[in-house]
């Protein structure tokens, strides 16, 4: 446990630029506060002290802002962006290297009990204030847009956007790192693989045009009559 709150410290200061040496990080970072009060209930949880995790749990939402229940499963190199009204609830999954922002929700849609947030694969990032909800699987490799509202399954290596989350985007292999953190815009993605397909359907348009010409002609069809 002791090396995982020291990972989770290696995290912040790898993934926050304004993050500067390891004991401003440790002492002052929420989200870090946050991470290692969730360890520490997580494992009195598992322990069979859930009323000792969820008193820590309480105590962390009351100081950081950040709400993670002992029961959750967070996986390796996660990080909170500034982090205040994280909420994450009872039976959701996340995976590893997931990166997130403040305001984001991974709630539940149902009362009954039983499995009913969300499961988070590997290498995710979600933007401030986006909602995922339900027990749906976000695949591996995906970004989450700002405000989004996820209430269904999403693939691996997808972008979604929009309320309710649409994916815009969709592919089968990662983008080589340029450096620098490249989010295009889909909407105007969407706009030029619609002005590529223009010229095609022009001249196929143009093609039926002249072939109903041809049909209903009646000097064509009098000429196909002499000929025969």
């Amino acid at each position: 446990m002791f090396k995982q709150i020291k990972e989770d410290v290696e995290v912040a200061l790898e993934k926050d630029p304004a993050a500067r040496y390891f004991l401003e990080v440790l002492l002052l970072y929420p989200c870090v506060h946050a991470l290692i009060a969730y360890r520490v209930a997580h494992w009195l949880w598992n322990h069979d002290c859930k009323f000792l995790g969820r008193l820590l749990s309480f105590f962390a939402r009351w100081m950081t802002g950040i709400e993670i229940h002992p029961a959750a499963k967070i996986g390796k190199r996660f990080f909170i962006d500034h982090g205040m009204g994280v909420v994450i609830g009872e039976t959701s999954e996340v995976g590893d290297n997931v990166f997130i922002y403040h305001g984001v929700t991974l709630g539940g849609l149902s009362t009954k009990k039983g499995k009913r947030h969300p499961t988070i694969g590997d290498n995710v990032v979600i933007g401030a204030g986006a909602q995922v909800l339900g027990p749906i699987k976000i695949g591996g490799h995906t970004k989450i847009g700002s405000g989004s509202v996820v209430l269904q399954h999403v693939p691996e290596y997808s972008t979604v956007i929009g309320v309710p989350g649409r994916v815009v985007f969709s592919g089968v292999e990662t983008v080589p790192d340029a450096g620098e953190e490249s989010y295009p815009d889909p909407v105007a993605r969407a706009i030029e693989c619609m002005l590529e397909r223009l010229p095609q359907m022009e001249r196929e348009i143009r093609a039926l045009k002249e072939t109903v010409k041809e049909l209903t002609d009646p000097a064509s069809t009098s000429n196909n009559k002499d000929v025969k």
